[in-house]
């Protein structure tokens, strides 16, 4: 993510959560994959036996995923202790952390960052991994190999950091206030400078924020009246603001009040409509706005015309989508076999991931991606 995305947001949080198989597939160097071994896959491979997952983080070098019972599991490169197991053991098989089964919505940070990210069911907020800008909201930049608590809060509803090359976190509270931390360069956090945080600060004092994304240097969120809001870095036109000038406060891309959920990762975003259209915006070399070429778009384009868009997923230059109808559609870049077609061949438009209808949960990395199936 969403970026990696998560798909429990506080507007649905008591609905009942769907539960399935995982299944992961694309570069595998550090057991990222959680296969059991360091094979790269271009086609989806299931992760264990397990028919209980429910959501799922994936990053550049490493996976944090939750099933059913609340219990916690991570796999990959653990250099940073990202994994959250106490140690800096690499494992490329499914290892659970601690004993807890309170666990609920995760989020990564990959490449640069290499940090993990879980709200618990008691909605408080854990960190863990690499904390060099503070991006673990500890008020330091020690690394921690187990999760620690950010904060004393017990209200957050979304945590969200991008798996592709993101050293800085934005979460949303239950009540619709926007935090930031960690590295504030190109003014990523939003608050009106370049100044680099520690701990949560909150953005402004709105309290009508509710699904966050993060790019490269970047931020994209949306507000519960349907309007899209985007800072930081506008190189390539990331910002989606017709230009790619930088922005240390939210500026609202357009003025349209039916934006949903946005993704975001590496230099460009997109956003799916709550009338089903998706948009995308920014960089374009890998094909990765599924545009059907490859130029850079500084304003929201519409991807097809299709109306049945509905769980976005953003790597550094691949993304991906679910539909309304369980199908899983991806582009982009696919030199590791990220995109599941059971080949490397880059797309520019999307192309369906096999034929099945029954895809829940999309999270793709810089060059992998991972998939909760029904």
């Amino acid at each position: 993510m969403f970026a990696s995305r998560n798909f429990l947001f506080a507007k649905s949080a008591a609905a009942p959560v769907a539960s399935g198989k995982l299944f992961t597939w694309g570069g595998n160097g550090f057991g990222q994959l959680g296969t059991g071994d360091t094979t790269y896959r271009s086609s989806p491979v299931q992760v264990g036996s397990l028919t209980t997952w429910t959501q799922v983080a994936t990053t550049t070098y490493h996976t944090v995923a939750v099933n059913a019972t609340g219990q916690l599991f991570a796999w990959g490169y653990n250099d940073k202790g990202q994994l959250g197991t106490g140690n800096t053991t690499n494992y490329s098989s499914p290892v659970q952390v601690g004993a807890l089964t309170n666990w609920k919505q995760p989020s990564v940070s990959g490449y640069s960052g290499s940090s993990s990210f879980c709200i618990k069911t008691d909605g408080t907020l854990w960190a863990w991994g690499n904390n060099a800008n503070g991006q673990l909201g500890q008020g330091n930049t020690t690394n921690r190999s187990s999760p620690v608590q950010i904060g004393s809060n017990t209200n957050w509803a979304v945590i969200e950091s991008s798996p592709t090359a993101s050293t800085f976190c934005l979460a949303t509270t239950t009540d619709g206030k926007l935090f930031a931390w960690g590295d504030g360069f190109n003014g990523a956090l939003g608050l009106g400078n370049q100044t680099s945080r520690s701990s949560p600060v909150q953005v402004g004092a709105l309290t009508t924020w509710l699904n966050p994304a993060t790019g490269d240097g970047f931020s994209v969120c949306t507000k519960t009246d349907g309007t899209l809001w985007t800072w930081g870095n506008g190189g390539q036109g990331r910002l989606g603001l017709g230009n790619t000038t930088n922005y240390s406060s939210p500026k609202q891309v357009g003025s349209l009040t039916d934006w949903s959920i946005p993704a975001a990762g590496g230099y460009s975003a997109m956003c799916v409509k709550t009338d089903g259209t998706l948009w995308t915006w920014g960089e374009n070399g890998q094909g990765q706005l599924g545009t059907g070429n490859t130029i850079y778009r500084s304003s929201p384009v519409q991807v097809g015309a299709l109306t049945n868009w509905s769980k976005p997923m953003h790597g550094s230059f691949n993304a991906g989508c679910v539909k309304t109808d369980g199908t899983l559609w991806v582009w982009g870049k696919n030199n590791s076999g990220q995109l599941g077609t059971g080949n490397t061949t880059y797309r520019s438009s999307p192309v369906q991931v096999g034929s099945l209808t029954t895809w829940i949960v999309p999270s793709a990395g810089r060059s992998n991606t991972a998939c909760i199936q029904t």
